[in-house]
């Protein structure tokens, strides 16, 4: 059996087991598309990820020369 709630201003979903026993549901969140990234910010990603890069081979070859 279904019921609705209505709390505040979300509504929210419950059951009712047999023996009494309510369950609660969360309402889902509203559904947005991410916007496509504005040449200045793929820009700026791309230089995050050559530092990102950067970092890593570091690390891998300091490990290399420790070992």
């Amino acid at each position: 059996m279904k019921l609705q709630k209505q709390i505040g201003a979300t509504l929210m979903y419950t059951t009712t087991t047999e023996d009494g026993i309510l369950n609660n549901y969360a309402t889902e969140p509203a559904l947005y598309y991410a916007e496509y990234p504005y040449p200045e910010q793929q820009q700026r990603y791309a230089f995050q990820g050559a530092i990102a890069s950067l970092f890593v081979t570091t690390l891998v070859l300091v490990a290399l020369a420790v070992s």
